[in-house]
């Protein structure tokens, strides 16, 4: 087994099949490589020679410009790709896509797809390494790796918390993610949304499913807050967007009520008035800019133990003394 293959595998694709100590791998090496981003050279020779593909078929701006932001940090080459600007627009298939750009001996794929198994599908068939950036409702593994290390920054541990995540969860591939990943390290994980917006078998995960925002509220430490993916609703989901905030939506109001404090969070875009008001997005418990934040380091840390760089290594290469 290699080097690469003992923490994290060839690809990322998701953290269903990740064990606890490999998630705490990624994340104790992006805690090294946060410094990176504060110096005033914000440049490491770690990926040097490195090429990377940034192939986005959905729109995207943070995970985009996030990516970009790590691989550029770590001196990697880099080329951006929309579906606009492919051949895939002209009918070539999307390995023929992916295997033209390998003949120019690309070394990695970061993927964001429409198709639940996309990334899994083209990972299987070229050599390149293939990290998914989201693949339809499947997964979004780097931001629930955020999420988990913006909750560790925050509050010290993860083991023993009560995480709740609120909102569409039928079209989010951030809390099947999160679900996985948090589950492993040992949180307590629930899930609120109005039934529409809950897959039918969600229990099964092993998460607690509550009715009632107010439920939510009650029982959880964190509040990770979700959009309405409006773009994947063909309608009949909800009343109305007001409808939805009156009933769901994470208020001043309703937070006043906890019996503590809760770490409030959303990995973005937010629709402000709709899943989250303002006064508690822009609020003293609020951490949504900690995890864009937090998105650059653990995106350093994927492409660097992907590479084959090793956890314990870390602080050495991006001093420039392990390339």
């Amino acid at each position: 087994m290699s080097v690469t293959e003992s923490f994290i595998g060839k690809d990322l694709v998701g953290l269903e099949h990740l064990n606890s100590q490999q998630i705490l791998n990624i994340l104790d090496t992006a805690e090294s490589f946060k410094e990176i981003s504060d110096r005033k050279i914000k440049k490491v020779p770690v990926l040097r020679g490195k090429t990377i593909v940034n192939l986005f078929f959905e729109p995207s701006t943070r995970t985009r410009i996030s990516f970009e932001f790590a691989e550029k940090r770590l001196s990697a080459d880099t080329v951006n790709i929309s579906s606009k600007g492919s051949s895939v627009v002209k009918g070539e298939t999307l390995v023929d896509f992916a295997r033209n750009l390998e003949a120019m001996r690309i070394d990695m794929v970061v993927m964001r797809h429409g198709s639940s198994g996309a990334a899994k599908f083209l990972a299987e068939r070229i050599p390149s390494m293939v990290i998914n950036a989201g693949d339809g409702s499947h997964e979004h593994p780097t931001q629930a790796l955020l999420d988990m290390l913006t909750i560790r920054d925050q509050i010290g541990y993860i083991e023993g918390l009560k995480i709740c995540i609120v909102g569409d969860i039928l079209h989010s591939r951030v809390a099947r993610s999160n679900v996985y990943g948090l589950l492993n390290l040992g949180a307590e994980v629930a899930v609120c949304g109005p039934r529409t917006l809950l897959p039918a078998d969600i229990s099964k995960l092993g998460v607690t499913v509550f009715q009632r925002i107010e439920e939510a509220i009650e029982w959880a430490d964190v509040l990770n807050v979700l959009r309405l993916q409006l773009e994947r609703m063909e309608g009949g989901y909800i009343p109305s967007l007001r409808e939805y905030n009156r009933v769901w939506g994470v208020s001043r109001d309703r937070l006043d009520c906890a019996p503590k404090d809760l770490l409030i969070m959303h990995p973005g875009p937010m629709n402000r008035g709709v899943e989250i008001d303002s006064d508690v997005a822009d609020g003293p418990h609020s951490v949504i800019l900690d995890q864009v934040t937090n998105g650059v380091a653990v995106r350093m840390a994927v492409l660097y133990l992907l590479a084959g760089g090793e956890p314990n290594t870390a602080e050495d290469a991006k001093k420039g003394l392990k390339e």
